[in-house]
């Protein structure tokens, strides 16, 4: 049987996913199912929204699937009925063990760390957050714990100084596709060797990246400079850093900082102020030098540049809560 014949289903819902997708389905590879995310209202107007793999799938006329329960006998039913040969998940739900025990060839995820490191959630936001200087992308067969089987493949991404989360997303999505591809030739081949994560682990813990929430994002001002200019670029652009600044009249406003840079070197000992010239910067002074804002986005509006923002808002009238 030729590698093209084999028969996979493939898994996900974002666009970090539809790269596999497409570099898989140009290949020519015999994709029988594309499970994804049921669709849901999203926005003020509660529009009914697909998910990004969905509209390639159709875009292309892939069978879709879109499950509300990956346990109901409906749906087992319909996943033995394809008779794939192998599945492939990424950036989808957790799997019960009735769907990733199912194919003969095994289920296998593409993971955007350099597992057994950053497990979870948000592995490219806590890879920058932690001021990593390297991360990649692994592809590993699933098992019962989460992110924790056999790995079969990596690729080592360096993370340079002022890289945000949202650029090695797209870095990683990329270089995740080709390693994926790389991954489904050696596993038709009969030519895997997979290393159990443990023996990488050798005693250690693993680090972890759980799911982030709002009140995570909230900036801490008083850490190191690196500490919060890693923050920031490792929550940019989404869910995003935040702060609150207040006026004189006491309204208070929320402030995401959304691109950013540190300047070392002397506030004069007055760390905590917001200073601006009003036309072109707005700089807070902290232990170690100055947070430089170069986009940001005031609650309730789009985002800005820093003289777009300057353009339309004074300042001058507001300090760091």
């Amino acid at each position: 049987m030729k590698f093209e014949d084999k028969k996979i289903i493939f898994m996900g819902t974002p666009d970090f996913a539809v790269e596999s997708l497409k570099t898989i389905h140009i290949k020519g590879y015999n994709i029988v199912g594309v499970i994804t995310a049921p669709d849901k209202p999203a926005g003020r107007g509660k529009k009914i929204s697909k998910s990004a793999v969905k509209i390639y799938a159709e875009n292309n006329n892939l069978n879709i699937l879109q499950p509300t329960n990956l346990k109901s006998p409906e749906f087992l039913e319909t996943l033995r009925n394809l008779q794939a040969d192998l599945q492939i998940v990424v950036a989808f739900r957790m799997l019960p063990e009735l769907v990733w025990a199912m194919p003969p060839l095994g289920t296998i995820n593409l993971h955007a760390s350099l597992l057994p490191d950053y497990r979870g959630a948000a592995p490219i936001n806590y890879a920058v957050i932690n001021g990593e200087s390297k991360t990649g992308i692994t592809t590993f067969f699933i098992e019962k714990e989460i992110d924790t089987g056999k790995i079969i493949k990596q690729k080592e991404i360096e993370i340079k100084e002022n890289k945000t989360a949202g650029e090695l997303h797209d870095e990683l999505m990329t270089e995740g596709a080709v390693l994926m591809l790389e991954t489904i030739n050696e596993i038709f081949s009969n030519n895997t060797k997979p290393i159990a994560q443990l023996d990488i682990l050798k005693g250690r813990k693993a680090k972890l990246a759980p799911k982030i929430f709002k009140d995570d994002c909230k900036i801490n001002w008083n850490t190191d400079i690196s500490q919060i200019h890693n923050f920031i670029r490792g929550l940019s652009p989404y869910p995003a850093a935040w702060t609150e600044i207040v006026d004189n009249n006491n309204s208070i406003l929320t402030m995401k900082i959304l691109k950013a840079e540190k300047l070392i070197g002397n506030n004069n000992n007055e760390p905590l102020k917001l200073l601006s010239d009003n036309k072109t910067y707005i700089k807070i002074s902290i232990n170690g030098g100055f947070i430089n804002i170069k986009e940001l986005q005031l609650q309730g509006k789009k985002k800005m540049d820093i003289k777009s923002f300057l353009n339309g808002f004074d300042i001058s009238n507001f300090k760091l809560l």
